[in-house]
């Protein structure tokens, strides 16, 4: 097995407390040439949606091989498996609680394992810690060059939660909001592609939050007159509402979770 070259960290854990120190320490241990890069740990406390956002917008900027760990869990400890994700451009590393999904089928899927494998923990496993006695681990050793496979039995499906779930037809695509930023722009969760399959080019039709929109399709903020909404698709490749030099969210008065129906005219 070709030795990964980098492990990414994601969390709601914070700088505060030693958490994120830890689980970099169970890695060095493991693998002291290991290059370990924060993605961020400002993830608001057990928001799954914004960890699962943060993820899927900076991983596609990192090399083939990238092993990317993402910890936002308030089930850890229970039911919820951890497991790994190898996709055809690196691995993901995390409980199957949605945090991944987002990231990870923009890669396109090849493998899940459930990390069951007690060769590849920490020798003792905490019931609320398993960033540091689970997931750091299984990120050391398969940088280290494990194989896949070794880390525990394959499985056939993940959790999808809504934020993760899009539905199409032949002429229109329905989602959720999944972020707004400061600038007020609306991003969905409807990627490029699924725009491209229903035949979008400079128009689209748009249901949300009781609003129903005739919206040009541009390229950028500024191919749109001043406080003129607009649709297009935004740095992180999914499908954005904004009001150029505005605030679309405001306007609209839209929140995280409003459903989205994107339609050709």
């Amino acid at each position: 097995m070709e030795a990964k070259d980098t492990i990414t960290l994601t969390s709601d854990f914070g700088t505060k407390d030693p958490y994120v120190a830890e689980m970099k320490g169970v890695i060095l241990s493991l693998n002291p040439n290991s290059m370990i890069i924060d993605v961020t740990h400002e993830i608001e406390k057990f928001n799954i949606k914004a960890g699962a956002f943060a993820l899927a917008s900076v991983a596609p900027y990192f090399p083939k091989n990238t092993i990317h760990v993402a910890v936002v869990d308030p089930g850890v400890g229970t039911e919820r498996l951890p497991i790994m994700i190898q996709t055809t451009q690196g691995f993901f590393v995390g409980p199957d609680n949605g945090v991944l999904i987002l990231a990870a089928q923009n890669q396109n899927i090849q493998h899940i394992y459930h990390l069951s494998n007690p060769r590849y923990m920490q020798p003792q496993i905490s019931g609320t810690f398993h960033g540091r006695d689970i997931f750091a681990p299984a990120a050391a050793y398969l940088e280290r060059g494990t194989k896949p496979s070794l880390f525990g039995p394959e499985i056939p499906e993940i959790t999808r939660p809504d934020f993760a779930v899009v539905t199409q037809d032949f002429n229109s695509v329905s989602g959720e909001v999944l972020q707004t930023d400061g600038f007020g722009n609306i991003i969905s969760n409807i990627s490029q592609k699924m725009l491209i399959h229903i035949g979008v080019t400079n128009s689209v039709k748009i249901e949300i939050s009781n609003h129903q929109l005739n919206l040009e399709f541009r390229n950028s903020y500024g191919e749109a007159e001043p406080q003129k909404l607009l649709a297009l698709i935004g740095s992180h490749g999914f499908l954005e509402i904004a009001q150029n030099q505005g605030n679309a969210k405001d306007m609209l008065n839209v929140k995280i979770g409003d459903k989205i129906k994107v339609s050709i005219e």
